[in-house]
């Protein structure tokens, strides 16, 4: 339920949001905030409400229902998140230097802790992700009976066609291929994971991407 808040000071100096007048569910995390200075003679006498939300939302949006005269509605923020940032690096482990490091930088205001709101954001990723666990793309009949139907040389036509670069890896593995002169799937299926080992940029965990990438083209390296 909406809280209200209250405000009432008439003293020379700073007002900052340690003055609100709080009810019991209310807690102002920020109690330094300033909120005006009063000199002389001048005071203030305001009420604000406080309400739970999601996001930002305009003031237009707030106004569409019809507000007391003498109410101003302001933008509202919601999110506890001020700012995110993230970095992918080089990292070495080992005798291995093609693994990548991830440092995700996340800006609080303080009423969630940044570990917190990273997990909170998975566990949403994740339950998003569960609607479509399981999921697949059923393929007209006539398609199936097409390629049924395909000899093996127009499979390995089709496969000189396709470039490296559109099989979708990651642009490390893409220019590994390609400074090693694989340049289309056939060549590439032509190689063992253990000849792919031995380029450079070229790990265990990239021969796993290439075969999934190979594999969605009805493909496979040599050997497996």
């Amino acid at each position: 339920e909406p809280q209200t808040i209250s405000l009432s000071a008439k003293d020379p100096g700073e007002v900052t949001a340690k003055n609100f007048k709080l009810p019991s569910q209310v807690e102002v995390k920020n109690p330094e905030q300033h909120i005006c200075d009063l000199s002389g003679k001048s005071a203030i006498e305001l009420e604000a409400t406080i309400e739970r939300g999601l996001g930002y939302v305009s003031r237009d949006v707030l106004t569409k229902d019809k507000v007391d005269i003498g109410t101003i509605a302001l933008d509202a923020t919601f999110t506890p998140i001020r700012r995110v940032n993230y970095e992918v690096e080089n990292m070495r482990v080992g005798d291995r230097t093609d693994f990548n490091r991830l440092r995700i930088l996340i800006e609080t205001n303080g009423t969630i802790a940044p570990r917190e709101a990273l997990e909170r954001s998975i566990e949403t990723m994740v339950h998003q992700l569960r609607a479509i666990i399981g999921f697949q793309e059923s393929a007209p009949a006539a398609s199936f009976a097409a390629a049924e139907g395909k000899k093996g040389s127009d499979d390995t036509t089709d496969a000189a066609k396709i470039k490296v670069s559109d099989l979708g890896l990651s642009p490390r593995i893409t220019s590994a291929l390609e400074d090693a002169g694989i340049k289309s799937a056939a060549g590439l299926a032509r190689k063992s994971a253990s000849a792919l080992i031995e380029l450079d940029g070229i790990g265990e965990k990239a021969v796993e991407e290439i075969s999934r990438a190979l594999a969605g083209h009805g493909l496979t390296l040599k050997g497996e």
